[in-house]
Order: structure tokens, then C-alpha cells, then sequence
């Protein structure tokens, strides 16, 4: 018998070394959930996270719970935040991956991976919640800008792309969200596909060179 034939996984499948917070395609997410493994530590980090969820939850109206909206996660370098992070944001999502004509979702891979029937049960009831998730790496996201607003501007950019609005373009984006609140965004897309014969979405970022175009847009859109 070889070594290799003793593990219930191929040893030959690629195997990140870095979790990294932008990849997101379903072979990388369905190995990540399939193989994380819940150890005495983790299970200890991951009930206090889903204790401090479930009181903001349960408490909605009591501001001296919920103004503490902060999880800060720390630990040596190569020892696991980033991973732990990124499966916690599967979880509150609950993702569905798909991977050879199967899908499931992020709390279905934790069936058998959690022993305390408590616990399991406060987890699936943290991922019944509404929830967005946005999880992003900073350095991918910040610009060469520096000063005291530089890591509100990159939070600023990845709530915008979340939305759908501009993310490099924080004017550009709080115009299409004034339009969308009026119900208008729709509105402008279509006129400014006849005006300029592309797409808004695939313009916005270059706004400077279609200035007659998004013009003609926006007085057709508000008249």
C-alpha cells in the first residue's frame, strides 16, 4: 500500500497555501467549506462570533447591544483569520456552490462538523437572518490617496459596487442612487443606450468622454 492511498482525498489536488478574500469561483469556495475542519479552538472563536450575532439580532431595539457592531479577529501570521473570516461571510450568506452538477449551500457542509447540537442550531439560526455580505481584501480595493479618509473612501467603493452603483466614481454613484430612490436609474440606462448606443454600466467609469451623451440622458430622464 502507498501513503497516498491512506487518505480519504487525493494528495495531488491543488491546495490554495493563501486564502485569498476576491476568489470566489465555485471550485475554490466548494474546497474551502468541504474541507474546513471545526477544531476544539475554532469551535471556541466560532461561538463567541454567533453569541454576539444572535444578541445583536435578538435585541434590535437595545442600542447598547447593537452600537457594538466591531468583531476584531487577531493571531500570528499563516495562523487562520483570513480563512476563519472568509467561511463565516459563506455562512452568513449562505452561499450555494455548485461543483460537478451538485450544488449546496455554505451550512450544508457543516453537517457532522459540528458535534454540540446547540451550537448547530444557533448557527443555522444566524444564517436564516437577512444579511448582506461584503468581503473584500483593502489593499485590492484602496487607491495611491492617503489621509485620514482614505480607508472610508475604500468602504464607501465596496458598498457602492455592492449596490451596483460606480465604485471608482463616488459622484457618479450617489447620482444613480438619488435616480434609483426616485425610480429612475431604469430610465437613465435606456436613454443613455440611445444616446450614446452602448451600455451605462460599461460607460460610467469613462463618464468624461460621453459628457454630451450622459446630458442627453439625464435631461430625457428628468425633464
Amino acid at each position: 500500500m502507498l501513503i497516498k492511498d491512506l487518505f480519504t482525498k487525493p494528495v495531488s489536488r491543488p491546495i490554495n497555501g493563501v486564502i485569498k478574500a476576491d476568489q470566489f469561483d465555485d471550485e475554490s469556495v466548494w474546497q474551502e467549506l468541504d474541507e474546513y475542519v471545526i477544531t476544539r479552538e475554532l469551535d471556541i472563536h466560532l461561538r463567541n462570533f454567533i453569541s454576539a450575532y444572535l444578541d445583536a439580532i435578538d435585541n434590535k431595539g437595545n442600542s447598547d447591544i447593537t452600537g457594538k457592531v466591531g468583531i476584531w479577529v487577531s493571531g500570528f501570521f499563516g495562523s487562520g483569520k483570513s480563512h476563519f473570516i472568509k467561511i463565516l461571510s459563506y455562512l452568513l450568506e449562505n452561499r450555494e456552490v455548485a461543483k460537478d452538477g451538485t450544488s449546496k449551500q455554505a451550512i450544508e457542509f457543516f453537517d457532522g462538523k459540528i458535534q454540540d447540537a446547540m451550537l448547530a442550531g444557533d448557527i443555522k439560526r444566524a444564517v436564516g437572518s437577512d444579511c448582506d455580505v461584503i468581503l473584500f481584501n483593502i489593499d485590492s480595493k484602496a487607491d495611491s490617496s492617503e489621509g485620514r479618509d482614505a480607508i472610508l473612501r475604500v468602504f464607501l467603493k465596496v458598498l457602492n459596487e455592492k449596490l451596483g452603483y460606480s465604485g471608482d466614481h463616488p459622484h457618479i454613484a450617489h447620482m444613480e442612487r438619488y435616480l434609483d430612490s426616485e425610480g429612475k436609474l431604469e430610465q437613465l440606462r435606456e436613454e443613455f443606450r440611445k444616446a450614446a448606443g452602448s451600455d451605462w454600466e460599461a460607460e460610467r467609469d469613462a463618464y468624461h468622454f460621453h459628457a454630451d451623451e450622459l446630458a442627453t440622458a439625464l435631461s430625457a430622464t428628468l425633464g
